[in-house]
């Protein structure tokens, strides 16, 4: 008998909470619920999702159904809880969602059991290493931090007890389309662009996601040069703002003794933080996010002698403008994580030379017409790979030389070829990686290996 039809002859009583998919996030809700006594079915539509023998292993006792999504199931649970990639919108959840089910994200699950302050963390572009940098700063001063979320720990898994001085959550749109009592101590969206407008019916859709990061009533940190994120400011609120300019933003850029710095402003004075010098993280990019950590740490009451020292030394992230090697004064950077077309703008101005462009993959409908000034001021030459290469091309063709690569061994060899001395060879998709890989880690690594296999000594 197929086990999964075994485990689905009975119905739901409406004191049963279903949880939506066998991921990572949902096998970690259906733990979380099982240890809370808690009575829980899963349902997955992947007729072998990728936890499912995970899953019998750890819970033979529980019912679940795979295939499909079953509407009339649904619509008799007493709660839905659905991982992230689930769009409210599928139509056996959007049924139950009209019966009057409510539906719920696993961070708002988290909010309900939250036994100390919370951090929260969202943007289009930068979170990763927002959210891995203040987690440093916070051991660096001694505290007991516990750091999850989007980041790739699950936010139940890290719920802890003896509690945490601190919790730090990165936060998608998708989490938070489905929170709702999450009260940070503080709270930031890094910045706005175009991005999932494969899930969103458009820009505002998203931007109303992200806003709800700035529920509750805790600090909220805005980045005062984004064309967006100010406008989602109420002003009753207790706020920070963060800035690249010298003549605007609490945390901004300020000169002092000759050198630029990063520095806390007070009025019209500012005070010196760190030269920018002693950064390791380089790049206009990369000093808004530091900057945006200082303002978090500030409101959750880090210590300022802790942030300066942990960011002397940070060096950022896997896959994140990571520097790879370097043949004959050209480097390599490893952008991957970029899999939309801010991060990928981003990612181009932090070089600040002339790059060799290596993009493409899964465009998630973005629309690529951003990239054009950019790459037409930056970039020397693109190299396109995967399904959207040639969307990519309309864009670009016209300011720049365009290539195609069948694989990204080519693609290397290809950039490598079109560089000169000096330049950069950058590989930020702006697009998904999963029309070609399993993940953006997987995309990153077969850029780093063909860039060791390539004939020029490297190492």
């Amino acid at each position: 008998m197929n086990p999964s039809k075994a485990q689905i002859t009975d119905h739901p009583t409406s004191h049963d909470t279903i949880v939506m998919g066998m991921g990572k996030t949902g096998l970690a809700c259906v733990e979380f619920l099982v240890k809370n006594r808690q009575s829980v079915r899963v349902m997955d539509n992947r007729t072998s999702p990728p936890g499912l023998i995970t899953f019998q292993q750890r819970f033979p006792n529980i019912p679940y159904l795979t295939g499909y999504f079953d509407a009339s199931l649904l619509m008799q649970a007493a709660e839905i809880i659905i991982s992230p990639g689930l769009s409210r919108q599928e139509p056996a959840l959007a049924q139950a969602l009209a019966a009057g089910v409510p539906i719920i994200s696993e961070i708002e699950l988290f909010a309900r059991y939250v036994n100390a302050p919370v951090v929260a963390i969202t943007g289009s572009n930068g979170k990763s290493t927002v959210t891995t940098l203040l987690g440093k700063m916070a051991q660096q001063a001694g505290w007991r931090v516990q750091v999850g979320g989007n980041l790739g720990t699950p936010a139940l898994k890290i719920l802890c007890t003896p509690a945490p001085d601190l919790y730090i959550l990165e936060l998608s749109s998708f989490q938070l389309e489905s929170t709702y009592s999450l009260n940070p101590i503080a709270a930031v969206v890094l910045n706005i662009s175009e991005d999932h407008q494969d899930r969103y019916a458009n820009l505002s859709e998203y931007i109303a996601a992200k806003e709800r990061i700035y529920q509750g009533e805790g600090a909220m940190i805005t980045n005062a040069d984004d064309p967006y994120v100010p406008a989602l400011f109420p002003p009753h609120r207790q706020h920070l703002s963060f800035s690249l300019s010298e003549d605007r933003g609490d945390f901004r850029i300020g000169s002092y003794r000759d050198e630029l710095y990063l520095a806390r402003a007070n009025n019209s004075a500012f005070t010196p933080l760190i030269p920018i010098k002693n950064i390791r993280l380089k790049g206009s990019i990369m000093q808004a996010n530091a900057l945006a950590a200082f303002a978090l740490g500030e409101a959750a009451g880090l210590p300022q002698y802790a942030m300066v020292e942990t960011l002397q030394t940070f060096r950022g992230l896997p896959h994140r403008c990571a520097w790879v090697a370097q043949s004959q004064s050209i480097d390599f950077f490893n952008d991957s994580k970029g899999t939309n077309v801010g991060a990928t703008i981003s990612a181009i101005q932090s070089l600040e030379r002339k790059t060799v462009l290596i993009a493409g993959g899964d465009g998630k409908g973005a629309d690529f017409r951003p990239l054009k000034n950019i790459v037409a001021q930056h970039c020397r030459a693109c190299v396109l790979i995967g399904r959207d290469a040639p969307l990519i091309a309309e864009v670009l063709m016209d300011v720049v030389p365009v290539y195609y690569a069948e694989s990204m061994t080519f693609a290397v060899r290809q950039a490598a070829g079109l560089a000169k001395s000096g330049d950069a060879v950058l590989l930020s998709p702006a697009c998904a990686s999963f029309d070609m890989f399993n993940n953006y880690e997987h995309r990153g690594q077969a850029f780093e290996e063909a860039v060791k296999q390539l004939k020029r000594p490297f190492f």
